[in-house]
């Protein structure tokens, strides 16, 4: 357990800049700095400073002057961590900053852990636990989309939500186990239970849109997945190294090269899709072989949309067989190579087509079975444009439009807490529908309410806390 009466200190920035910022908090923050720094002669020592202010001046080791840098100055409990504080903005040299935490140590600082100013910040009360949880998802962010919601939750506008139901549920249960004060004495009801069944079911529909959100969360948070599945040799490997502008993938004419899975992320159109390349899908007797063919089935199952690329026209029984493998996922089909001239017949999809423009890349809608497929050719190996298929990707993964007003969650802990919460609720409509005494209600009801309180951190257990932190960057 970390020990909050510590002061702390980290580098707080990435190395090789220009700048380096060292952070230092805790009881002894400024006195601890103003033992190894030494303003210039134009400015009051650090004790003297006033809070939200810059002092310039110089670090020293004795006689030895180690840096010119600039200090930043809050005091408790005006700063990020709610304690005293102060940032010491050096020259960017390993070396520089690296000797100016030994000082600190010296004067009696510690080493930060990962995450321990954020916690120091939610513990002070600075923040909630579902702000500080989304501090590390606005420093992973990688879109305007991941970005958006970051903010939104930084912001508070998940715990706002929250905060009106657990008051609203509150304000029921008390009244609920006022009742049970009186009930050996007499039939009373202080809780109107017709307005109570109103609020469940309030809460009820507040609750189920969240935990339906998390679909859309999780996909803008983590990626959407896209499994390139077909068979070998049809360019794979090679789709995914152009859409990803590397050469992520070993690419060979010799069947079986990729026998194993393949990811990596890119964002297109602001979204963020997380390719995932496959084994080639064929009949062989290789074991090791076999293993990759079964995950890239694994694939396609887990993943949202699939790219299926085929270089000849797929059969009656294939197109049965990926159809029955899509029926709750988008699924675009790529003809790869189409640069090359084939004897090849496709005219059995085009038959069934209807034109849709989506820019350079010819493009077709077509019904096959029950399932909306959608139909694209081009040449992974030699088209320096492939916009056609990524505004197709796009259109499959139907994302909404994401603001900072938007509360959208992204969390897997916050979705199992309500989860949770919603099966309480539930309770307390089925109570209410029955005609359940008061203990019973109340029960459900704080239930739910403890589920809430979760997220938020009121009733968070220690060892929570800490796997949620150390997840965190060192100096954050």
């Amino acid at each position: 357990m970390n020990r909050v009466e510590d002061t702390i200190c980290a580098i707080a920035t990435a190395q090789g800049g220009a700048i380096g910022l060292i952070r230092v908090s805790g009881p002894d923050a400024i006195t601890a700095t103003s033992h190894i720094f030494k303003p210039s002669k134009a400015a009051k020592s650090l004790e003297d400073a006033k809070p939200y202010s810059l002092t310039f001046g110089q670090i020293t080791d004795g006689k030895e002057i180690v840096d010119e840098v600039l200090v930043s100055l809050f005091r408790a409990p005006h700063s990020y961590t709610g304690e005293d504080s102060t940032e010491i903005a050096c020259h960017g040299s390993s070396y520089i900053l690296q000797r100016v935490l030994q000082l600190l140590i010296q004067e009696g600082c510690r080493m930060a852990m990962p995450g321990e100013y954020t916690q120091r910040a939610y513990m002070n009360g600075k923040m909630d636990l579902s702000q500080a949880e989304a501090v590390a998802d606005l420093i992973a962010s990688t879109s305007a989309a991941t970005h958006r919601l970051a903010m939104s939750q930084m912001r508070g506008g998940f715990s706002k939500e929250l905060a009106q139901l657990r008051d609203q549920l509150l304000h029921f249960t008390s009244l609920i186990e006022l009742e049970l004060d009186f009930s050996d004495h007499e039939d009373i009801e202080f809780a109107d239970r017709s307005e109570l069944f109103r609020l469940a079911d309030h809460i009820e529909q507040v609750i189920t849109r969240l935990t339906d959100s998390f679909r859309v969360g999780n996909a803008l948070k983590k990626g959407i997945p896209v499994a390139i599945v077909g068979k070998t040799n049809v360019g794979k490997s090679t789709l995914l190294n152009r859409l990803l502008h590397e050469d992520r993938a070993i690419v060979s004419d010799i069947h079986g090269t990729t026998r194993d899975v393949i990811e990596d992320t890119i964002v297109i159109g602001g979204i963020t899709f997380r390719f995932i390349d496959t084994a080639g899908l064929r009949e062989t007797s290789d074991a090791i072989e076999q293993i990759g063919i079964q995950r890239a089935y694994q694939k396609l199952e887990e993943a949202q949309i699939g790219l299926w690329l085929i270089d000849t026209p797929p059969s009656e029984e294939e197109l049965h067989d990926m159809a029955s493998r899509c029926e709750d996922k988008k699924l675009i089909i790529v003809r790869n190579k189409a640069d090359k001239p084939s004897d090849a017949d496709f005219t059995f999809v085009k038959s069934q087509a209807t034109l849709n423009d989506t820019g350079a890349q010819r493009s077709f809608n077509f019904q096959f079975s029950t399932l909306n497929f959608q139909f694209i050719e081009l040449s992974a190996k030699f088209d320096p444009n492939i916009d056609a298929l990524q505004h197709l990707l796009v259109q499959a993964a139907e994302m909404p439009e994401v603001t900072q007003a938007d509360v959208i969650v992204t969390n897997v802990r916050h979705y199992e807490a309500l989860t949770h919460a919603l099966e309480a609720i539930q309770r307390v409509q089925q109570g209410l529908h029955d005609g359940l005494s008061g203990d019973f209600l109340s029960q459900d009801i704080r239930e739910c309410i403890y589920h809430l309180s979760d997220i938020v951190g009121e009733v968070t257990a220690d060892d929570v806390l800490q796997n949620i932190f150390k997840h965190f960057c060192v100096g954050k």
